[in-house]
């Protein structure tokens, strides 16, 4: 019998197969524009992880990919040498949807989750993994500093909200001319899941994410972080079905809206 392969994480770090099943799930649609070979392949390699645990599939995490896709890889068009630095980066496959560029890619995590990355993903020599919290800070000493793109896709709402704009101006500093890209939740929905009322399923409870922003916050934060310089809010594609409504695009950018939905900020140091 084939032993059924499992990611052997908890917590925090177990998220990232739920944003790995939603990524992989809109992958294998044949009416999505969203293409994600590897998550496909490792999903299918995990074989002994009960998915069914996240709820039903959901394309905002494929929508998320995309746009960050964009960010990255626009990056990289100007820098090809890059750096990308992943923040957090988990079981994202950007790497491989961008077609494994040559580029320097530093990838910061928990050990335990550069663990798994080693046991599970391909080996990738441009990928140097750093395993360690985001917010020790030892681990800008390898990455050199200058102009480099950032992700922290699906992370900020997991870390203390007073860490977040420390963490930032340590990136302006060290990435002087770089850009930063990250997810945010609005307050209602951190609010719920500090209190564990955010259940994806009978059996899996979604853990506490502690900060959220709106898009007034990030909208502030040129003037309240050194060396940030502006502040962008990056619209998802529409994706299929109610996601592609016009009402729910206008909805969403409406004064309520705009406090209710999730969102994607981009930074320019």
């Amino acid at each position: 019998m084939t032993e059924k392969t499992q990611a052997a994480l908890s917590g925090v770090p177990e998220t990232a197969l739920w944003t790995l099943r939603n990524r992989a799930e809109e992958a294998l649609r044949g009416d999505s524009p969203f293409a994600d070979r590897e998550a496909i392949r490792l999903y299918r390699a995990l074989g002994g992880e009960d998915f069914e645990r996240f709820g039903p599939p959901s394309q905002v995490h494929a929508l998320r990919a995309m746009v960050i896709d964009e960010v990255v890889s626009g990056f990289l068009a100007d820098h090809p040498a890059g750096p990308v630095v992943a923040l957090g980066e988990g079981l994202q496959t950007t790497y491989w949807r961008l077609g494994q560029p040559a580029a320097a890619w530093f990838s910061v995590d928990l050990p335990e989750m550069v663990a798994a990355q080693q046991r599970l993903l391909p080996p990738a020599p441009a990928i140097t993994r750093l395993a360690c919290s985001v917010l020790d800070r030892s681990w800008l000493a390898e990455v050199p500093s200058g102009p480099a793109v950032i992700t922290a896709e699906g992370l900020f709402m997991y870390l203390p909200p007073a860490e977040i704009p420390r963490l930032i101006a340590d990136l302006a500093r060290h990435f002087p001319g770089g850009v930063l890209v990250y997810d945010s939740i609005p307050y209602l929905f951190s609010a719920l899941t500090v209190r564990g009322r955010i259940r994806l399923s009978p059996t899996y409870t979604a853990p506490p994410m502690p900060t959220s922003q709106s898009l007034r916050q990030a909208r502030r934060l040129p003037a309240l972080i050194p060396g940030v310089r502006s502040a962008e809010d990056l619209v998802p594609p529409p994706g299929r079905g109610r996601w592609a409504s016009p009402f729910l695009r206008f909805a969403s950018n409406t004064p309520i809206g705009r406090a209710l939905r999730p969102s994607l900020t981009l930074l320019r140091f």
